[in-house]
């Protein structure tokens, strides 16, 4: 069972470093192991997949995760990796946050009643009754300032300025390994390896309070091919919450993935078997151009995070804005689904009154927007059958009008098999 882990961290690109015993520890059995999770928004972003799969693996391996999501160190904020002090939250919000990572957390764990059951837990249910004096006496007369001065996470920050709340916060992050050791018998936690700083202070104040051994695992940072950030798009975070990234959107990341970076994410973001991924990864090199590792790595988180149904939605969307969508999908699509794929093409608002009495397919081309530049532009392209409202080839006498709206309110024109143009009835 241990090696099982290790060994499957290791191939997938998931270990950075572990402590001394880890693989003993592992081998004595079932093991609980944690990771924390960061509070500060409701939502989880792709950035929160690496140590989401390490607690996936984990459970699949036969041991029990624990997701401890920081109710009270978002009080406080981790300087890890971070130039600046993060906003503090205040209970109610930390509450409603709480309560749409859980949720997200159960499309990757089981949550049920088994021996290696998951379960989420939140610092603030030991932290909300605990005074500072109580602290400082119980955990902080443990841990010298010598040792705390030492890890980069503070060093990195001392030129720029660091807060004693910052400062403090590896104690925390400390005293809740110390808390879960002592209360549900977790030995071991996992994390980036930017948290390797805080999660040895926990392994040491443990061992200083006389708690015996605890061990640590990290994977490493993931950065893009191209150096970038991994996580970002242009438009900010890609996060698992359909109402703050869409499922087209979210499924569009991954598909355009990089051919650098697709044999990394497969092994890393999926469950694939080592023998499906290898596999997937020699028909990519074989062809490239056809982009089968992006679609399965597109396609196989999409559906975990989102769903079956979304899944195939992204995937007719995307079919869609290719040309090679019909008007059956086109019908289907969702009002946000519109706006995300013809984000960027040519668009016009049309009065709802004037579609209610009808519009000459001629007047909507040219006049409505300008699609084509002239009358006659729009004549040659008619003549060609080259023209099509919602997938459909269209004449010069068709008259355009309300019942055409799709979703209500979308036209779409199209001259060509690329070549697009929005109406949008207001």
């Amino acid at each position: 069972m241990a090696n099982g882990f290790i060994d499957e961290l290791r191939w997938r690109g998931l270990l950075q470093d572990m402590t001394p015993g880890v693989e003993e520890h592992l081998a004595k059995g079932p093991q609980a192991g944690y990771i924390g999770f960061d509070p500060t928004a409701d939502s989880l972003h792709v950035g929160s997949l690496v140590p989401i799969m390490l607690l996936l693996h984990f459970q699949n391996a036969g041991h029990a995760p624990i997701a401890l999501v920081g109710g009270a160190t978002g009080m406080v904020g981790d300087p890890s990796g971070k130039s600046e002090e993060r906003n503090l939250l205040d209970e109610g919000t930390l509450e409603h946050n709480v309560a749409g990572i859980r949720a997200q957390l159960e499309r990757f764990l089981d949550f049920g009643s088994g021996p290696n059951a998951a379960k989420l837990v939140n610092n603030y249910d030991w932290f909300k009754e605990m005074g500072f004096l109580q602290f400082i006496r119980d955990v902080g007369k443990h841990i010298t300032v010598n040792y705390m001065m030492a890890k980069d996470s503070v060093k990195n920050r001392l030129e720029t300025g660091l807060s004693f709340t910052e400062f403090s916060y590896q104690l925390v992050q400390g005293y809740d390994f110390h808390w879960l050791h002592r209360n549900m018998g977790c030995a071991l936690q996992m994390g980036g390896s930017d948290q390797w700083g805080n999660i040895t202070t926990g392994t040491e104040l443990i061992r200083r309070t006389g708690g015996g051994e605890a061990y640590a695992i990290t994977s490493p940072l993931l950065t893009k091919a191209d150096g970038n950030k991994f996580g970002k798009s242009e438009s900010g975070n890609v996060w698992l919450d359909p109402a703050r990234t869409s499922p087209y959107r979210f499924h569009q990341f991954w598909l355009n993935a990089s051919d650098e970076d697709a044999p990394r994410f497969i092994r890393i973001f999926t469950t694939r078997s080592r023998e499906e991924v290898e596999a997937l990864i020699a028909d990519h090199v074989k062809d490239p151009s056809q982009r089968r590792l992006q679609k399965e790595l597109a396609a196989d988180i999409t559906r975990r995070v989102h769903g079956g149904t979304a899944l195939q939605g992204a995937i007719d969307a995307s079919a869609i804005l290719f040309g090679q969508g019909t008007a059956e999908a086109l019908a289907g699509l969702s009002e946000q689904q519109w706006l995300d794929i013809f984000e960027g093409v040519p668009q016009a608002d049309v009065p709802r009154n004037s579609l209610d009495q009808g519009v000459g397919i001629i007047d909507l081309l040219t006049e409505h927007g300008g699609f084509m530049s002239s009358k006659g532009e729009a004549r040659r392209a008619l003549k060609e059958n080259s023209v099509s409202v919602n997938k459909e080839r269209v004449q010069d006498d068709r008259v355009v009008g309300s019942k055409d709206l799709l979703g209500g309110r979308f036209i779409l024109l199209q001259r060509g098999k690329k070549n697009y143009f929005l109406v949008k009835a207001v």
